[in-house]
């Protein structure tokens, strides 16, 4: 008699099933429907335990943003590993000294501004610290920020972030944030155009100034209520949204009127992601404070940062033991990252990835022209968004969405001849928008089988939905 093969305890459907009884599905793994298993990665690809190729246009939310594996920030990783790979951040070591000074001087060369670095361990939580910047020099709890924020989850990052349902769960946030509307123009909050709206969403948001009866000024000494305006220079989760460019550079000037700080948060967008080290030089606007992290490892090690001005983070004034992390200054996380600042300072990522994302620009727009489903495809550098509509190109379409994320991951798409996958990351205000963050390295060779992978997902996720 023949036995039934024997599961071994590593193959996917017992992995599948001991997940689904020992994991936490807290996280977001669960939002698709394809769940699969990757065992490798390298340069723009996932590979899953049948060693099938699913080229990454999201490049883990942009924390990947120099690809996969790559040899020089791996090698610096594993250097740092035979060196000093432990120890307590109460102590110095010289990777963490070298990297805040290669940060800090390229800011200061580039917005003539000095200022310092301090370390920590995700994006969410430099935002804390970023948070304890303003409310220690701006002794105020309450910031502005942006309808369609994403700015982290914990408790006080999700305090800033727009969306209630991360804040539902958790009882009262007396310190939310005000919301302003972001000029998400191709939805503009008004219902105006862009080419004649004389940026309406920005003059609303001055006039709030004009009465201390519109609760955020006493206007006899202009003091303001709020401390800080924490933004995204191009929104992230919510849609890859591009703002007009002199946006910022209008808000900024009503905000130092009313000495309300600027706090950039370029957790995504920062590292070349848009065509320039940091996405606000796009805007001319030098911010207060500035939030990164994500690919200052290249995802390698989870380390974050934030710069401030020296006038809000002088010892003097910052005093030590201000904020703490166990891990923040890790030496692994401090060497990766500077290894990714040497890549950038001698790589032409100003040149190389503009042209990248006009030559993938163009090729996705072919589709726009092609199908009326593509509302809009719009992009800064490797920053890409497609924003999918029901058929009048207007209508956000989230079954569409949804579908072709889903046969992306199924991993049975055929353009270029095989079987491959293909990895999108879904964001925007109605969960319609494929927000594409690329490797910087990504080939024109890649772009090409992107485009027709993503037709053929398209046209799937068409059919599907009827």
């Amino acid at each position: 008699m023949i036995q039934p093969k024997q599961k071994k305890p590593e193959d996917k459907e017992n992995l599948l099933d001991l997940e689904s009884r020992y994991c936490s599905w807290g996280d977001t793994v669960h939002y698709a429907k394809e769940i699969n298993i990757f065992t490798r990665c390298e340069g723009s690809y996932l590979y899953d335990e049948e060693d099938t190729p699913f080229l990454d246009l999201q490049m883990w939310y942009s924390a990947a943003t120099f690809g996969y594996n790559n040899p020089r920030v791996k090698a610096a990783l594993l250097k740092q590993v035979e060196t000093l790979p432990q120890l307590a951040c109460q102590y110095l070591h010289k990777e963490k000294i070298l990297l805040s000074a290669k940060i800090a001087r390229g800011i200061e060369k580039t917005f003539q501004e000095k200022g310092r670095v301090h370390f920590n361990v995700g994006g969410a939580s430099a935002i804390e610290d970023a948070m304890k910047v303003v409310r220690n020099h701006a002794k105020k709890n309450l910031v502005f920020a942006f309808m369609g924020s994403y700015h982290g989850r914990t408790l006080g990052a999700t305090s800033i972030t727009s969306s209630y349902r991360y804040r539902e769960r958790f009882g009262h946030f007396g310190d939310r944030a005000n919301f302003i509307p972001y000029p998400y123009c191709f939805r503009c909050h008004l219902g105006m155009q862009k080419e004649t709206c004389g940026m309406a969403c920005l003059r609303q948001f001055e006039k709030l100034f004009e009465s201390e009866y519109y609760a955020l000024v006493n206007t006899k000494n202009q003091h303001c209520e709020f401390g800080a305006f924490f933004i995204e220079p191009i929104q992230a989760t919510a849609g890859y949204i591009i703002p007009p460019k002199d946006y910022f550079r209008e808000l900024k000037k009503i905000l130092d009127r009313y000495k309300v700080l600027l706090v950039d948060d370029e957790i995504q967008m920062g590292f070349y992601r848009s065509g320039k080290l940091w996405a606000i030089e796009h805007f001319g606007v030098v911010p207060d404070v500035m939030v990164f992290g994500k690919a200052l490892t290249n995802g390698l090690n989870p380390i974050s940062a934030i710069w401030a001005k020296e006038a809000l983070i002088s010892p003097e004034v910052f005093p030590p033991g201000s904020t703490h992390s166990t891990f923040s200054s890790n030496p692994l996380g401090t060497a990766t990252g500077l290894e990714v600042m040497r890549m950038v300072e001698e790589e032409n990522f100003r040149e190389t990835v503009p042209a990248k994302g006009k030559y993938f620009l163009d090729r996705l727009k072919t589709l726009k022209k092609k199908y009326p489903q593509v509302g809009e495809v719009e992009g800064l550098g490797l920053a890409i968004r497609i924003e999918l509509c029901q058929a009048d190109g207007f209508t956000p379409n989230r079954a569409l969405t949804d579908a072709i994320m889903n046969i992306g991951l199924s991993g049975k798409l055929t353009a270029g001849g095989k079987r491959r996958g293909l990895v999108l990351d879904v964001g925007g205000y109605y969960k319609n928008v494929f927000t594409l963050a690329p490797s910087l390295y990504i080939s024109e060779a890649e772009m090409d089988l992107a485009t027709d992978l993503f037709e053929e997902a398209l046209l799937k996720g068409i059919a599907q939905t009827r």
